[in-house]
């Protein structure tokens, strides 16, 4: 049966029981079905990859997870989309309720990177306005079956089976909506800044 997810307010309402100081988020995975989207949350939420075929999610589903982004709490509320088709609809009534959109291609499938303006385009007609946007090509870690180049790719990739930037994509979408939630935040911060200082990071170790 398909879950509901309950409100954010909700969410937080249950969140900050446990808490002095707690932020709640809605996060979307959107994408062609078969991209990963499941896999990818299923890395984040329990470190572990759903190896072998499994059935592919029907409407939407959810999970929960707390960060700490830089002393204060975030829950992500983190909802599983279809990418079929005849699932449109139900996804649609979710946009509206999105603080971030994760927009997810395979890059062994260049079928699923074409498809990402039409994509696009449902998530400008149904999203709010200042919704968090980020692309992800996953399956990075299948590089012999790549059909998507790297520099076609306009901001990073992750793989759900190796963890590549799994927990990266998570954190900065959360440091971001936790920076918006803030009256007078001290400090200015760029998602595309941070993502890109901590993958050369990375890269150097």
């Amino acid at each position: 049966s398909r879950l509901t997810p309950p409100s954010a307010q909700a969410a937080e309402a249950e969140c900050c029981q446990h808490s002095n100081s707690c932020r709640t988020a809605a996060v979307m995975l959107v994408g062609d079905s078969g991209v990963g989207k499941t896999c990818l949350l299923v890395r984040f939420k329990d470190g572990a990859f759903l190896a072998g075929s499994f059935i592919s999610t029907v409407g939407i589903d959810f999970r929960n997870k707390v960060m700490n982004i830089d002393g204060v709490k975030v829950k992500l509320q983190i909802w599983d989309t279809a990418g079929q088709e005849r699932f449109r609809s139900v996804t649609h009534a979710y946009y509206r309720d999105a603080h971030a959109l994760l927009l997810l291609y395979d890059v062994t499938n260049r079928a699923s990177f074409d498809n990402i303006q039409a994509w696009l385009s449902e998530i400008h007609e149904y999203a709010q306005q200042d919704v968090v946007l980020m692309l992800l090509g996953n399956k990075a870690d299948s590089s012999h079956e790549r059909v998507v180049k790297r520099e076609d790719v306009p901001f990073m990739e992750t793989s759900a089976r190796s963890g590549l930037n799994v927990e990266l994509v998570f954190t900065a979408v959360a440091k971001e909506l936790k920076h918006r939630s803030m009256k007078d935040p001290s400090e200015t911060f760029k998602l595309q800044e941070y993502v890109n200082k901590e993958m050369r990071g990375a890269s150097c170790c």
